[in-house]
């Protein structure tokens, strides 16, 4: 763990740390907060269901828009106005509940696009701030690790705001997300930060070979969260256990964060690009064996496993995305990687419900162990272009 206090004990590390995870506990408490005002307010489980949908996608959908921005604005100016328009569309979907629906979904719409793009900001300001390579990889580390953290104190500041009523629970996450913003845009670094001079075409980041095979990988992991989440919910009603989907999420969780902490507590041998295979692998023998969906304490105990790795991914992922992505397009880099994983997890949930319905329980925690599968085998596929571009022109001039 010495590898965690060097790096937090660098100016601004701290602050920067821990005012991105308070901008980012809106992540993990907006999807429940639009659920039970809209259910507070009258609306049935279908349109609930759907404006949390529409708010994930609206994120997703955010994130790479306002990380180009930041990457030729600066981040103060984009950090600042966004999550102000976010936390209004919080505001107006609190006033206005259910109905009438068009205002409904303008502000969830609002509220998800707006979503400042806290956690690229922070991954483009590390190597300005940390000592070192060894440093950079310990942050990312850290940050894949905690950010299981806001998916478990998130909901339940949801549920303590709710007891006031459900505007507040509304009104408490666009709080939240302005606070952290102000925390991280007002420090120094976030300031001084400058992007480097980017080409002029359209694609951005995205014409990277390599960038576009991790996203896509990234994107099928994300399947297997969005599935994980239905999915439990599908046990604990077969099991007649309320509490067993909750208890499944935590143990998830804490395997996570006890991955990312163990992999950021030291250094690792060799190039991100050729870890990368074994750790996706790793992950998905993780997820496969929950279509057993066998007794709770067994479920536990597998459930735990199933999160060990999913931080060491992540964190092996930023580290190719910082040697990937184009010069003067990491923020948007970061941002896509943000948006893909969100997306498949938005497709996640379409699948666990099918699966459901083809095949029960198992049936639904099944698409966990394909979305796991799939993303492996993208990265072997395209392994070649997660190579990064000194290390290809090393190659190329061993070749001559």
């Amino acid at each position: 763990m010495r590898g965690y206090v060097v790096f937090l004990r660098r100016p601004y590390a701290a602050r920067l740390l821990g005012g991105t995870l308070l901008g980012r506990l809106p992540n993990g408490m907006g999807m429940l907060a639009v659920v039970l005002h809209i259910r507070a307010d009258g609306g049935g489980y279908p349109l609930a269901g759907t404006l949390a949908a529409v708010l994930g996608l609206a994120t997703a959908a955010g994130q790479p828009v306002l990380g180009r921005a930041m990457d030729r604005l600066g981040q103060p100016v984009v950090l600042i106005p966004a999550a102000c328009a976010s936390a209004a569309g919080f505001a107006a979907l609190a006033a206005t509940g259910a109905s009438p629906l068009p205002l409904a979904v303008l502000a969830v719409l609002l509220a998800g696009f707006g979503t400042p793009p806290l956690e690229a900001g922070l991954r483009a300001l590390w190597p300005d701030v940390l000592d070192g390579q060894e440093q950079v990889d310990a942050a990312y580390a850290l940050d894949a690790a905690a950010q299981e953290l806001l998916f478990t104190v998130g909901p339940l500041l949801v549920v303590a705001a709710a007891v006031v009523n459900t505007e507040a629970a509304l009104l408490l996450t666009g709080a939240f997300g302005i606070a952290g913003t102000l925390v991280v845009a007002m420090s120094g670094p976030s300031r001084r930060w400058r992007p480097q001079p980017r080409a002029a075409d359209w694609a951005g980041p995205l014409r990277s070979p390599g960038l576009r095979v991790l996203l896509l990988s990234l994107a099928c992991a994300g399947i297997a969260l969005g599935v994980y989440a239905v999915a439990v919910v599908a046990y604990a009603e077969r099991d007649g256990r309320d509490l067993a989907s909750g208890l499944l999420l935590a143990c998830m969780a804490g395997g996570a964060l006890a991955g990312g902490l163990v992999y950021g507590a030291r250094p690792w041998a060799g190039e991100p690009h050729r870890r990368l295979p074994w750790l996706l692998a790793a992950l998905a023998a993780g997820y496969v064996p929950l279509a057993l969906a066998p007794a709770l304490p067994v479920m536990a105990v597998l459930a735990f496993a199933s999160g060990v790795f999913l931080a060491p991914v992540l964190a092996c992922s930023f580290a190719l995305v910082d040697r990937l992505a184009p010069a003067g397009t990491v923020t948007e880099a970061f941002a896509w990687v943000v948006a893909a994983v969100g997306a498949g997890g938005s497709l996640g949930s379409l699948v666990a419900g099918i699966g459901q319905d083809l095949g029960g329980v198992p049936g639904a925690f099944a698409g966990a162990g394909a979305g796991g599968v799939l993303a492996l085998a993208l990265c072997l596929l395209g392994v070649r272009t997660l190579r990064p571009r000194a290390a290809l022109a090393v190659t190329a001039e061993a070749a001559a």
